[in-house]
């Protein structure tokens, strides 16, 4: 049963930008892979459907995680991280392998993405060891053990975005647990000084997706096809967009994987600039929320908790949007809670669940 006290401390602004987001995306993913056939449509093509399934899922699951203390989460962070390895390390053993990478695990219903659920989890254990650990920089720096070996195995599956995101939420986690400004300075130096060592592990594909960033003609009918699709689509959007389903780009079928890593540019090439300054507007009223929510937690592990979170969001969301403008490197990664996807939507949602238990546990004796 959900009590008054749930019901009265419940942030329902941040579950209505939520939605908003998700109902934009719905509307986008329709318009990415409608067909206009009068021929029914199997329930493995139907995106949006899956999606509206992925949605209820992941709001039943935020709903029972705002009900319990988020401080019992704390209590269950080792157990939660040893989850979080073997997960990772079945992936690695019998995961399915999906356009050259072993990133999922068939539960026969839909497949898992062990990396999208790691990315929360690991956000609480990293909330529970750096909140013991605030303002002692030398201790914060260990948190880095924690860290690196679930990015190892991400790294070798390989996805080197998911690998990134966990590197980038404990950087805006330890900066704001305490880390000096300066230590940043010395890890920007010693990470550029790695470049090379990255760039000879790095996959093929992956190194091929950094060449064709630097330059999209040496390839434009393979790896640099999507990005020149991605411009023309945005480009041709202008201030209103060419009106919804009417798209040239994303309705003729020329833009790839339209529903997931270019959502935006389908977005921006139906409702234009003005479609794209309310996704943004909703995307920065959400990451406030949470900003707003954080101040609010009653300790630190609840704090670190959303900022782990909004860390996590909000570079997504750059990266997403900077990959179809064609200003960063081709990623693989979805703009949150609007591109298809279950595992990451259904993560999102969880994800909320526990900062909504953040907010609503906020004091310990208020009914």
């Amino acid at each position: 049963m959900i009590d008054n006290r749930t019901l009265r401390h419940f942030d329902y602004t941040l579950l209505l930008l939520t939605l908003a987001l998700v109902g934009l995306g719905l509307a986008m993913i329709y318009s990415a892979t409608t067909t206009f056939s009068s021929d029914p449509i199997p329930l493995s093509e139907n995106f949006v459907l899956r999606q509206v399934l992925y949605l209820i899922a992941g709001l039943v699951i935020m709903v029972l995680l705002s009900m319990v203390d988020y401080t019992l989460y704390a209590t269950f962070v080792q157990p939660l991280y040893v989850f979080v390895l073997i997960m990772l390390a079945l992936t690695a053993l019998i995961g399915r392998t999906y356009g050259g990478a072993q990133r999922w695990i068939d539960l026969r219903v839909f497949p898992v993405q062990p990396s999208e659920l790691s990315k929360l989890l690991l956000i609480l254990v990293l909330a529970r060891f750096l909140a013991d650990r605030e303002g002692n920089w030398w201790k914060l720096w260990a948190s880095f053990v924690v860290i690196a070996p679930p990015m190892i195995l991400v790294y070798l599956q390989p996805s080197l975005s998911a690998t990134i995101v966990l590197g980038v939420i404990w950087l805006g986690m330890v900066v704001m647990a305490g880390l000096p400004l300066w230590h940043l300075l010395l890890l920007g130096t010693g990470g550029i000084a790695l470049l090379p060592m990255l760039w000879m592990s790095m996959h093929t594909y992956m190194k091929e997706r950094v060449l064709t960033f630097l330059n999209p003609a040496r390839d434009p009918l393979g790896a640099g096809y999507n990005i020149f699709q991605a411009r023309i689509a945005l480009g041709s959007g202008g201030l209103w967009g060419q009106g919804y389903l009417r798209g040239t780009q994303s309705q003729l079928r020329f833009l790839r994987v339209r529903h997931t890593d270019f959502i935006f540019s389908v977005l921006g090439e139906e409702l234009g600039f003005i479609g794209a300054m309310i996704l943004f507007l909703l995307l920065a009223l959400l990451l406030l929320r949470l900003i707003r929510n954080a101040r609010l937690a009653r300790d630190g592990f609840g704090r670190l908790t959303i900022v782990g979170i909004a860390s996590m969001i909000l570079f997504q969301s750059v990266v997403n949007i900077g990959v179809n403008l064609g200003v960063l490197p081709a990623t693989g990664m979805p703009l949150p809670f609007v591109s298809y996807g279950g595992s990451s939507l259904i993560m999102l949602l969880a994800a909320e669940g526990v900062v909504q238990s953040i907010v609503i546990h906020r004091k310990k004796l208020e009914f």
